[in-house]
């Protein structure tokens, strides 16, 4: 069951040809982080193209709760009057982040050096979430953390009274544990230097360079270090959301299996810590093409054009390539089922606690649909059965997980037979327009 509403079952059959422009969401990381700089910084921020699913309107709901004046207005723009780092105000009660692990990590690090206390909580997927991997260097700077069992929500986070600054080596490749620290790291005196021995999604760097903050970011031998100078004065910005390449995986993924398709996404931030899915789209043979490229707002901006790929071949994901799409795997597990021959991804074991166990999760719902498919702790194999080969028919459990919702949704579009997932709410964290974008291309999806 849903913990944002009541579950709601759809279903999707193989459809013709998905035809035309899908204008997908504003950028969920870059929202998120929009959203939080904008309330640390002095004075408005101001913000157009930002998304309005759940994850960022709870993060609104917990900048407010914080001190800063956080509004949108009647054009769809947002405004942020901040209150400057150090300055949030203790909250008076729970913060709720819903469905968002980017959303609660991100704020504890913004809260943890102030000498103000908060409880965070969320629904049932995100409470089975660790926390221990942002709680744990929010330690070293000084903050203390209680919680439940294994380090999971509910949970109290005192801000330290005296921060001071700290070296991280992040043990993970989580762009959510870097930007927490850097977060954090804001309101520290000295210098806070964050070490990522895998690149991850490095948008935190830039906005932080955008509001003013002093921060370098250095190529070593001993990886990425990133060095930020702490108790700045940010300035507030503003800023034009670029299009989710995440929520634009979707009809791209889409387009390529569904017989005759052509499909235009414009406006998709194409970021290298982001783009991995689309380089591995092209390698397996995607017709894929990058239209009118520019850069917005200091990111890499491009339209994308998807059209039915009948020759798709399975390959091996460099594991290295996967912190650069580690959100498109179970997407990409659908294209790999239509392929040829095998696609391996490995080096995926943060799918394993993202909002449900995505490898577990996906590999049930492609078996049940006539799928062969391997796993181990941070490897996975889907065996394609080539296009329009999947055999479909079967109920796929969606977990609370937008992103496992979504994937099947897509599969019932070039499978023999109806796919049926048992809960779409979900959908609605990140893709709130997901179902209406579909039909209007072509799709067949009905809530059964």
């Amino acid at each position: 069951m849903s913990a944002h509403a009541t579950p709601i079952p759809m279903m999707s059959k193989k459809c013709g040809p998905l035809r035309g422009t899908a204008n997908v969401p504003g950028d969920k990381s870059i929202s998120h982080r929009s959203l939080i700089l904008g309330a640390m910084a002095v004075g408005e921020t101001h913000v157009t193209g930002l998304l309005e699913g759940d994850d960022v309107l709870d993060t609104a709901k917990a900048m407010r709760a914080f001190g800063a004046t956080v509004t949108r207005h009647d054009d769809g723009s947002w405004t942020v009057q901040g209150v400057g780092v150090g300055g949030f105000a203790e909250p008076d009660g729970v913060i709720d982040c819903g469905n968002s692990g980017t959303g609660v990590r991100l704020i504890m690090g913004s809260m943890a050096t102030s000498p103000i206390t908060a409880t965070f909580t969320g629904d049932a997927s995100l409470n089975s979430r660790p926390m221990a991997r942002v709680t744990d260097p929010l330690a070293l700077f000084g903050a203390h953390s209680v919680g439940r069992a294994g380090g999971r929500l509910p949970m109290t986070i005192v801000g330290a009274q005296n921060p001071v600054p700290v070296r991280y080596v992040v043990p993970v490749p989580s762009a959510q544990v870097k930007s927490a620290v850097l977060l954090a790291g804001l309101n520290a005196p000295g210098k806070t230097v964050v070490i990522e021995q895998e690149a991850t999604r490095d948008h935190t760097e830039r906005m932080l360079a955008g509001f003013g903050a002093d921060i370098t970011v250095e190529d070593t031998n001993e990886g990425r270090v990133i060095t930020l100078t702490g108790q700045p004065e940010l300035k507030p910005q503003t800023i034009i959301v670029p299009r989710d390449p995440s929520s634009a995986a979707f009809p791209v993924c889409a387009a390529l299996i569904t017989e005759g398709s052509d499909v235009l996404v414009p406006n998709i931030g194409l970021n290298p810590t982001r783009a991995g899915l689309f380089t591995t789209l092209r390698e397996m043979g995607a017709d894929l093409t990058y239209e009118n490229e520019r850069v917005e707002g200091g990111e890499p901006v491009a339209d994308l054009r998807a059209r039915f790929s009948p020759n798709m071949v399975g390959i091996e994901v460099p594991p290295e390539r996967a912190a650069s799409m580690i959100d498109e795997y179970p997407i990409l597990s659908v294209v790999a089922a239509n392929a040829t021959g095998q696609t391996v991804m490995r080096g995926v074991k943060e799918l394993r606690v993202k909002e449900s166990d995505r490898i577990d999760a996906m590999a049930r719902g492609l078996r049940a649909n006539g799928v062969e498919v391997e796993e181990g702790d941070d490897w996975w194999i889907v065996h394609g059965r080539g296009m329009g080969g999947v055999t479909g028919g079967a109920v796929c459990e969606t977990f609370l997980d937008h992103r496992i919702a979504m994937s099947f949704v897509i599969m019932g579009f070039a499978a023999q037979n109806p796919v049926q997932v048992n809960d779409g709410a979900p959908i609605t964290t990140s893709f709130p327009i997901f179902e209406g974008l579909m039909r209007d291309l072509g799709a067949d999806i009905a809530r059964i």
